[in-house]
């Protein structure tokens, strides 16, 4: 089997992150800071050493700045949810996910201006247009690191600054690019930075988290959900203090100690390397696809600002067909349709059709992407 669907979730994983799983199941299994025996001190530990790794991955100094979710829609929505108002404005790209633009569009029934920057056909976002679009009452600029359906990266270093020049609060859903791809929050001026632990970071479902910045004030920031803390026991009212404030309810702990695994497994290969691996894989993939007739790769021509995602189409077929006929006859397994991102489909043209998606990981080789390439080719010469 070739597995080509990372993008929606990361298979395999390392083998580390298969015995953390298993480790804490059998010998720990207690809840972090609920209790005061032994092993809820050890599930404590292994917390804390969680946000220890994926502070190093980010370059964050205070590990507590790393609130703990399900996934990066829940990271995203108790920002956007618990930061805009009625009357502020956001600022988002047309290139945005479904867990982007569904909780604005609700935001915007309530009262919150929504600006979408459309961006060209190839996915490139115009940031002269985007800084024209800020007024007095811009609150938040929302950007997807890379797109989900394309791979191609947005200019959020230079979003970053303008942000920082206009005093705005500036969130990234790096989703796609969180263990894939080199981020630093200081660096690139991000203030909030929501990723998923499924995907590039090699953890289960379930686990995820959002970074905030030392920029933000989180007294302006309401949590999505109250409740048990284990934490100021005595008080029926929410604590004030990070992470706390934002992680009420036990925490995914077992999959959070098969995360904590996989981002040090992203430390330990590095992840310039993963990144430079990751972008041969798919230059290779491109340019195979390419020299195909009757197929169509979209994104932007530039291969090296990207991740390891690849959308194409073939002439006559539809995308649910080749998806179809590349599972049964090829055994490989990709994504195919619409990939929770309509508003990036009306941006490069294939909406309502959809395109077929590969992604790849670190565990895909070239002799994969050949074969894959191949495949492609015996559909689109087939009648």
């Amino acid at each position: 089997m070739i597995y080509f669907d990372n993008a929606a979730t990361s298979y395999s994983k390392p083998s580390e992150v298969r015995k953390a799983l298993l480790n804490f199941l059998a010998k720990v299994g207690a809840s972090p800071g609920r209790s005061g025996h032994r092993l809820s001190i050890e599930a404590g530990r292994i917390l804390y050493q969680c946000r220890e790794s994926i502070a190093e991955l980010f370059h964050i100094d205070d590990p507590l700045r790393i609130v703990f979710t399900s996934n990066a829609t829940e990271s995203i929505n108790l920002v956007l949810k618990g930061l805009l108002k009625p009357g502020n404005q956001v600022i988002t790209s047309s290139m945005e996910h479904n867990a982007v633009m569904r909780p604005l569009r609700q935001l915007e029934i309530e009262g919150v201006e929504v600006q979408i920057i459309p961006c060209s056909p190839d996915g490139y976002l115009d940031t002269g247009k985007l800084e024209h679009t800020i007024k007095s009452n811009t609150v938040l600029i929302i950007l997807n690191h890379a797109s989900n359906v394309t791979g191609t990266t947005l200019p959020i270093v230079e979003v970053g600054r303008i942000a920082r020049k206009h005093n705005i609060l500036f969130l990234v859903d790096a989703a796609q690019t969180a263990g894939c791809f080199p981020i630093d929050i200081k660096r690139d001026n991000i203030d909030f930075l929501a990723f998923t632990g499924h995907k590039a970071l090699f953890g289960p479902t379930g686990t995820g988290g959002l970074v905030i910045g030392e920029r933000v004030n989180i007294d302006k920031l309401s949590p999505l959900k109250s409740g048990g803390t284990g934490s100021q026991s005595e008080s029926e009212d929410q604590p004030g203090f990070l992470p706390d404030k934002y992680e009420s309810g036990t925490l995914n702990i077992t999959g959070l100690a098969g995360l904590k695994e996989g981002v040090r497994f992203v430390l330990k290969r590095g992840i310039h390397n993963i990144h430079q691996y990751e972008l041969s894989i798919t230059q290779k993939l491109i340019s195979g696809l390419r020299e195909i007739p009757k197929v169509t790769v979209y994104g932007v021509a530039n291969n090296t600002d990207r991740v390891a995602v690849v959308s194409f189409n073939i002439k006559d077929k539809s995308p649910s067909e080749v998806g179809l006929i590349l599972d049964e006859q090829f055994d490989i397994m990709c994504r195919v349709g619409l990939h929770c991102s309509p508003a990036t489909h009306r941006t490069i043209g294939t909406f309502p059709r959809g395109t077929i998606r590969f992604s790849m990981s670190l565990f895909n080789t070239s002799d994969e992407v050949e074969k894959a390439i191949m495949a492609v080719k015996d559909i689109a010469s087939s009648k």
